[in-house]
């Protein structure tokens, strides 16, 4: 079994901050990517950003400058630092996985159960 949990999400007034992280648990063989998602009431899931097993991110052009994604291999932990969050900010924030673990021999992509950010004053 994999498991990613998330943590570090909630309220925060607009221009603020806040870190996520999710660490990846179980019988990981290796991991590839690692990323956020985010999904706002009414809309679809959308990517926030991805970062490689080299390390080399990629963000969605909304986030792009505020953003900062980050892993930390040796923890199977990957990180999200937004900083001057907006109200359009505001929504479920999933973290996902890109590995291969030792119950399948396929690599496949795991998600974490969401974390609420609410951007309001």
């Amino acid at each position: 079994q994999v498991q990613l949990v998330e943590s570090g999400g909630g309220l925060v007034q607009p221009g603020g901050s806040l870190r996520l992280s999710c660490e990846a648990s179980g019988s990981i063989l290796s991991i590839y990517h690692m990323g956020w998602h985010r999904q706002a009431p009414g809309q679809q899931r959308e990517l926030v950003a991805v970062i490689a097993s080299s390390g080399r991110p990629n963000y969605s052009d909304s986030v792009k400058g505020r953003f900062t994604i980050s892993r930390d291999n040796a923890k199977n932990t990957v990180y999200l630092q937004m900083n001057s969050l907006k109200p359009e900010d505001t929504a479920v924030y999933y973290c996902y996985s890109v590995l291969s673990a030792t119950t399948s021999p396929l690599v496949s992509a795991y998600w974490g159960q969401g974390t609420q950010v609410t951007v309001s004053s």
